[in-house]
């Protein structure tokens, strides 16, 4: 299990298989607000961090089957 605290601003956010999903502004209760650059319409996105499968060095991976946002990820 991982600690909600090691969530930084500007960490990147992976699917399971390893694909930019989005990078993270910050962290909004239980769910990680993505920055609106990474997405095609040009709106903030959320995952809920109960979906991390893991966070190596910089990089947060989602679990696999996680739902991700549309608009997100087209970066």
């Amino acid at each position: 299990m991982f600690e909600k605290l090691r969530i930084k601003e500007h960490m990147e956010i992976a699917d399971y298989n390893g694909q930019h999903v989005g990078t993270v502004d910050e962290v909004d209760d239980d769910r990680i607000k993505l920055t609106r650059t990474d997405s095609s319409d040009g709106a903030h996105h959320f995952i809920p961090v109960d979906q991390i499968e893991k966070i190596d060095d910089n990089r947060i991976y989602l679990k696999q089957g996680t739902r991700i946002p549309m608009g997100a990820g087209t970066n």
